[in-house]
Formats: structure tokens, sequence, C-alpha cells
């Protein structure tokens, strides 16, 4: 049975809002010694809506952005006005910071096949949104070597995916979650996560909480992947199809995110399976006692569901 989520998260510091100009690199951030990376300079792998707003922001914050992407029109077209030029073998070793920004085996290959490349000092970050399957994969490939991988989950997002969707602003005062590895310690784990929040500050991140990934998918499956199971149940029902003329906000709110990238959030959800499953179980559960009082025309059951659920509601919010 998954363990519960602990409450030991930490609150990391809060980033002002907006988009930020960002301080001239050599004053931001202490370079290791030995580092032989542009201070500053961030490479992206994969320009879909995380890693596109990520260029955009970092761009707009005064950083030189390298990028690379599968589709290469679409990283000519990023060229144009955000990303400063690809990024390569060659510029690889030239990054401070890298984010990896595909999908999870992706993430995992792509650090596997580069590891050799990065330079000493700096930093490796992914976007994925589950933790344990790319921190198990991606801390030992990092250990022993003279950089350090972060697992990190960007909280923001749309319905929609690809460049074309990425804006500067995607990130604004939205939580960045952080794991670090549990060799990182001490005085070398402060700076690396200071230096990251600073690399990381024209994106203009609300809060970065420090976790482990264990914690993290267990609070994700809940508050991210149970409401895109639900959302693209939900749309199923032959009543969908008739809703024109008949819905307002409840139905918009409820099927945004029916709308998904299947690929994606198939690896998504079975990465993070045990915890998922055990949400979908408790919602089946809490359902089930709701269609049992309709059935049974219990006014009075029913009742009590609906007024406990909005006691937890006001509850949970704090109001």
């Amino acid at each position: 049975m998954p363990s519960s989520p602990s409450d030991k998260d930490v609150q990391l510091t809060q980033v002002p809002e907006g988009i930020m100009p960002a301080v001239p690199p050599e004053q931001a951030v202490s370079v290791p010694e030995g580092a032989t990376f542009v201070p500053g300079r961030i490479g992206i792998v994969c320009l879909g809506l995380m890693g596109g707003s990520f260029a955009r922001a970092e761009h707009l914050g005064g950083h030189e952005v390298y990028a690379w992407n599968r589709t290469k029109s679409t990283l000519d077209f990023a060229m144009i006005d955000t990303v400063d030029g690809e990024l390569t073998d060659e510029t690889i070793p030239t990054c401070e910071l890298l984010i990896l920004s595909g999908y999870p085996a992706m993430t995992v290959e792509w650090l596997q096949e580069k590891a050799d490349l990065i330079s000493p000092g700096a930093i490796v970050i992914d976007t994925v949104g589950v933790k344990r399957a790319i921190c198990e994969q991606c801390f030992p490939i990092a250990e022993g070597r003279p950089w350090h991988f972060v697992g990190c989950h960007p909280m923001a997002g749309t319905q929609y995916s690809g460049y074309a969707h990425s804006r500067a602003n995607m990130f604004h005062n939205a939580p960045m979650v952080v794991v670090p590895p549990d060799t990182l310690q001490g005085l070398e784990r402060l700076d690396v996560l200071d230096r990251l929040e600073r690399l990381l500050s024209p994106c203009g991140f609300g809060t970065f909480t420090v976790t482990t990934a264990a914690n993290h998918d267990a609070v994700i499956a809940f508050t991210s992947q149970l409401a895109h199971v639900v959302s693209n149940a939900y749309v199923k029902s032959p009543q969908a199809t008739t809703h024109k003329g008949f819905s307002a906000g409840s139905y918009k709110d409820l099927t945004r995110v029916a709308r998904l990238n299947a690929t994606m959030w198939t690896e998504l959800f079975l990465d993070d399976a045990d915890f998922l499953s055990q949400e979908i179980g408790t919602l089946i559960d809490n359902l089930q006692q709701y269609k049992d009082a309709i059935d049974q025309r219990d006014a009075e059951r029913l009742h009590d569901l609906l007024a406990e659920g909005d006691r937890r509601k006001r509850e949970v919010e704090g109001k």
C-alpha cells in the first residue's frame, strides 16, 4: 500500500511577482571552481509547451538560450526571436543550466547519452510530472560526476501542447516543486538550490518547494493526475454530444483537461500507477455512496454527503 504524503515539505523561498529582468549572470551566481560553462547560459531539450515557455522566459530575462528539438522546423522558428543557438554536443558543455522538458523515457535516455558532455558545476533539471521514475534513474547517472541533477516539476500548463502555445509568463506565480538527491547536503546543497533559483528567476515562479520524489508522486496523483482521469472519463457520457445550449461554467471547469496528450499522460499515469490507482479507488468508493443515496431516494443521506463535501472544501481552502 503506498505510504501517505508527509507534511515535511519545505518552502524554500518566494520569488517576486512578474517576469523579472535577470541580473547579469556573472553577478547573479557564483561559478564553481573548475567549471567550464558560460555563466547564465541555458540549454533546453525539447521545445514543447514547457520547454518553449522556459526558453521565452529566460530569453526575455536576458539569458542566452540554446535548444534542441526533434522537429527541426520548430527549432528554426524558435531561433527567429527566442533561441540564440542550437544545443549540440559542442554547446552542451557551455551551459550552466540544462532543462530537460521531454517525455519521461526520453529525459532519462538523453541524460544517459550526454552525461559526459555536461560541464563541471552545471545543473540539470527535468520538468516531468512524476519524480520517482525520473529521479531513481537520473540520480545514479549523475552520482560521481562533477555536475548536479535536481528533479523538478513546474506546476503550470494548459490543455494545449506544442511550442506554438508556449508563453513567457507561463510560470508566473506558479509553484516549482524541487527534488534534490539525498547525496546533496550541507553548503553544497544550499549553493546548488540557490543558483537554480537565481537561474530560473526570469520565469517568475511564486514558490520553490523542496520535497521527496515519493511525496511528490503521492500528492500529484490527487492534485493533477486524478483530475485528468475524471475529466477524460466524464466527457464519454452519451450526453456530451448534446450539451450545447445546456452547459455553463461547471461543464467547462470539469472538462478543461479532458483534452490532453494521450502519449505523454499514458507514461505519467503508469509511472505513478500505485498512487493514482489508490486515488481512483477512493473516488469510486465516494461516488458509490452518492449513487446509493440517489438510487434509494435517501434525501437525508444525500444531504449529509453534499454537506460533508462542502465542509471539506472549506477546510482544505481555509475558508
